[in-house]
């Protein structure tokens, strides 16, 4: 009879043991929802003091490694374990996660397809694992396709409910290009667990992808995961970023919300000195960054050294900017460089001659990197306006031209600088190129037309074919309907221009000159070249033989 109180004793203490253990991983998973990885990393430890052996505090342990951008501790870690326990399928899934960051594909899949293999793919946990891998938008290597086939055949298994794994699924979905499936992923999820903001923060992320067009919608989403989950860090630190450049007050409100529910590790204090940079303070931004590098030791947040570079920069300190964008690159992880890091950097060394071919090379990587439009644009335009900048017409012209490659709407904006900057670089075929166009997309600005009868001129010099005239005959139709438009008049008195000398000279009409001459007095009427001309054509006839005014040979 003892002996059975006994054993029935033990079975609760054991029973009790084992769901300590399994609140503290679900609390530590918590934490990693949150992006709170450093509360993460704390938990997890404390249950591997007390469970060495305990595989998923392993792994989560790792996941807040790599959440705290320290990949290559998670390895070292991850392998230490796998030395003790070689046939974990979640070690070896966290290996194979920090092979993807490392570029190593192959070894990645390898690891990933050992560790299905060894929990005879009917593990969950491991096919989430492998998925979320591979679906992390911060983890480019990833292969989004084959997560969504390993993610989904985790939705097969017999009592399948995970929330998680659906929102993984919708991040595969959205890595792959799908809108559509990712939508229909992430509310999967939050028809398991209307609670499980996550999914709805991520159906904003698809909006906001979208363009501004789209911010009533997306801000919708983003406010439904406030009014849930106040506590979910990501949405705050998301809309600070959005709003970092276009309205800062509203940022640094964002940033107060995101620091309220994080954790204060580097990366908070990286966004203390960002928004000083935000707000125009640029020493005070360098002073705070140095602050945190200090603080943090030998391994200080690499982001630091990249708002170090730019606000340098921003004080035409280009030697300090330089070092350090030198030292960000060192330090940061090469999956966590983004487009936009190798964007500034080219403009920076475009300031220390002969760094134009590596400057070519950067941009056309960022360009190649990022997935928005807007982006895309803001790169080429950033080094088409620093080549403007110094006086190089036709560079300046190659990268704005580059913007209606990836520009589905580009505007007579777009169309002007590349063709203006030709035109000014005397590449006039490629300047009448970006013009007609302009022609075609706006038929009544008088601009484009103006152009094409300038290059024109410049071609058909003599006249002769008359290339230039139905370009300024446009010209003049449009401004004449109209002379209160901006540079109307000054357009419109170079065509006048124009036609009394290939009136006069060309066609020998002196009628039609004087027509064109009264037609620019109109307008001038201060124009003493134009009185000149006026003078000239009246006592002169264009028909008659010119007198030789050489010497006369015999």
């Amino acid at each position: 009879m003892k002996k059975v109180k006994l054993s029935f004793f033990f079975l609760i203490v054991l029973f009790s043991f084992n769901t300590l253990f399994a609140q503290s991983i679900d609390e530590g998973k918590k934490f990693i929802y949150y992006e709170r990885f450093t509360s993460a990393k704390n938990i997890f430890q404390k249950i591997l003091e007390k469970d060495p052996n305990n595989e998923s505090a392993a792994y989560y342990y790792g996941q807040a490694l790599i959440g705290l951008e320290k990949p290559e501790e998670a390895k070292a870690f991850y392998l230490s374990k796998l030395s003790a326990n070689p046939n974990s399928p979640l070690l070896l899934a966290g290996v194979g996660e920090v092979e993807l960051i490392e570029n190593k594909t192959a070894d990645a899949r390898n690891r990933f397809e050992t560790a299905i293999s060894l929990s005879k793919g009917k593990s969950i946990d491991v096919l989430n694992a492998v998925g979320l891998a591979n679906s992390d938008p911060e983890i480019r290597n990833g292969d989004a396709n084959y997560a969504i086939d390993k993610l989904k055949q985790a939705t097969t298994i017999k009592g399948f409910k995970s929330a998680e794994v659906y929102t993984n699924l919708g991040d595969a979905y959205r890595k792959a290009g799908n809108g559509g499936e990712a939508i229909q992923a992430y509310n999967s999820a939050l028809a398991i667990d209307p609670g499980y903001v996550r999914a709805l923060y991520r159906i904003g992320k698809i909006y906001q992808t979208q363009g501004y067009s789209q911010e009533p919608l997306f801000m919708k989403y983003y406010n439904d995961v406030i009014a849930k989950d106040p506590a979910y860090a990501p949405v705050y630190a998301n809309l600070f970023n959005y709003f970092y450049n276009t309205n800062v007050p509203r940022a640094a409100e964002y940033l107060d919300k995101w620091l309220q529910n994080s954790d204060d590790d580097p990366k908070g204090c990286y966004y203390r000195a960002s928004i000083k940079y935000a707000q125009g303070l640029f020493n005070d931004a360098i002073l705070k960054a140095d602050e945190c590098i200090a603080k943090e030791g030998s391994s200080p947040y690499p982001n630091l050294y990249g708002i170090k570079a730019i606000a340098y920069n921003r004080l035409n300190d280009t030697v300090n900017a330089k070092k350090s964008f030198d030292e960000y690159f060192k330090r940061q992880s090469p999956d966590k460089i983004g487009a936009g890091d190798y964007a500034n950097y080219a403009t920076l060394l475009l300031k220390f001659p002969g760094n134009e071919d590596e400057v070519a090379k950067l941009v056309d990587k960022a360009v190649a990197m990022d997935t928005t439009e807007s982006n895309k644009v803001s790169y080429l335009k950033m080094l088409g306006t620093a080549y403007e900048e110094r006086n190089n017409p036709a560079e300046a012209a190659k990268w704005y031209a580059k913007i209606m490659d990836v520009k589905k709407n580009f505007s007579n904006v777009d169309l002007f600088n590349a063709g203006y900057n030709f035109y000014l670089a005397d590449k006039l075929d490629s300047s009448n190129k970006y013009f007609q166009i302009y022609t075609e997309k706006y038929p009544n600005d008088i601009l484009g037309y103006y152009m094409l009868g300038n290059a024109y001129s410049v071609i058909d010099s003599t006249g002769n074919l008359g290339l230039a005239v139905p370009y300024y005959e446009k010209t003049i139709a449009i401004g004449e309907a109209d002379t209160t438009q901006p540079n109307v008049k000054p357009r419109l008195l170079n065509a006048y221009k124009f036609f009394i000398g290939y009136y006069y000279n060309t066609k020998k009409d002196k009628d039609m000159a004087l027509q064109y001459v009264d037609k620019a007095l109109a307008i001038a009427p201060d124009d003493s070249q134009l009185a000149t001309f006026k003078e000239i054509i009246s006592k002169n006839d264009p028909k008659a033989p010119k007198k030789s005014t050489g010497p006369k040979g015999k």
